[in-house]
């Protein structure tokens, strides 16, 4: 005998579906997996400064660059995102010399300098 389901059956199926998709959404969310976190204060902020090379080359633009923050406030880690070269370095030899507010994990933020001269 051929199973064939009726319109009750195709309903719980959908039902059961739907629940299941909000439950994984709910774990999902709730697992802080793209909720953003309040952002830390910059306690000593070194300006990057603009390179000789640059201006001789007239090398405008932008940089960016994505800090991992220690829970002790010291930039841990920097992933450069975009940007010129020559203005990358300018960047990440500041940023490393950051300092933030204490916290308690580790924490991400990303950085954009304009550079124009």
């Amino acid at each position: 005998m051929k199973f064939t389901p009726n319109r009750r059956h195709a309903r719980h199926r959908w039902i059961r579906l739907f629940s299941v998709g909000l439950l994984a959404l709910f774990s999902f969310v709730s697992n802080n997996s793209f909720a953003q976190a309040v952002p830390r204060k910059i306690k000593n902020r070194v300006e990057p400064v603009y390179p000789e090379l640059a201006k001789r080359n007239n090398i405008i633009g932008s940089a960016r660059v994505e800090l991992l923050v220690a829970p002790d406030g010291r930039v841990k880690d920097v992933k450069v995102l975009g940007g010129n070269p020559v203005l990358v370095q300018a960047v990440m030899a500041a940023v490393v010399k950051w300092k933030y507010e204490p916290a308690a994990e580790e924490s991400s933020v990303v950085i954009k300098f304009d550079f124009n001269p």
